[in-house]
């Protein structure tokens, strides 16, 4: 699965009704061990399935269970790309929750935070500036449908909680942008590794997501 044919199939914002099918047979193929894909426990909570890395494109399945191994996020949910995202709902539900944000420098309630990441490293570092921070709008996908995200757009995604959910992401990556995040304002720099899942525990993600992908 290519970024280029997907994003041809997704940029419109009507995915094509084969899709699934094509990323139920990956799964199933990560789950027989057919793949030399290895799922990453991400910052935000979430299981990541890199599918390809291409120079600024990128293609995932993101994962959120309950019965997946997940770690918390060291400084809060609320960030932005420097990519641009098209996510494809597999299964589920994602709250797709915009923030208001402004600079301030009396009474912000958030520092921002710039993530520089190399590798399987993320160097989570405090910037100058403050900011004060409140949930903007949001809206709610469900299984089959898109939708978009400019690069620079600050946000989170939610997932009701007890709903697995799954999705294709696809970002493409713009110069000169940073990937930020929200965090509290006395956190200190620090990194964060992303840990490799084994075969096991990534054949036993893609396997919990193929059967619910199957019932969708």
């Amino acid at each position: 699965m290519r970024y280029d044919d997907l994003y041809e199939e997704l940029a419109s914002g009507a995915a094509p009704r084969a899709l699934p099918a094509r990323v139920l047979r990956l799964l199933r193929g990560i789950a027989a061990g057919r793949s030399a894909i290895r799922a990453v426990r991400h910052p935000l909570g979430f299981l990541c399935l890199p599918v390809e890395r291409s120079g600024e494109h990128g293609v995932c399945v993101h994962i959120w269970s309950a019965d997946v191994p997940s770690v918390a996020t060291t400084t809060s949910g609320v960030h932005c790309h420097s990519w641009d995202l098209i996510s494809y709902v597999l299964f589920g539900q994602v709250r797709n929750e915009l923030a208001t944000v402004a600079d301030r420098a009396a009474g912000a309630s958030h520092r921002v935070f710039e993530v520089v990441s190399a590798g399987d490293v993320d160097s989570i570092r405090p910037t100058g500036r403050t900011v004060s921070y409140a949930p903007g709008a949001s809206s709610i996908y469900g299984a089959g449908e898109v939708y978009t995200l400019r690069a620079g757009v600050f946000h989170r995604s939610v997932i009701p909680e007890g709903t697995d959910t799954a999705t294709i992401a696809l970002g493409n990556g713009r110069p000169g942008m940073a990937d930020l995040s929200l965090g509290p304002l006395g956190t200190r720099p620090h990194r964060v590794v992303r840990r490799r899942c084994d075969d096991e525990e990534t054949a036993r993600a893609a396997r919990l997501a193929a059967e619910h992908l199957a019932r969708a």
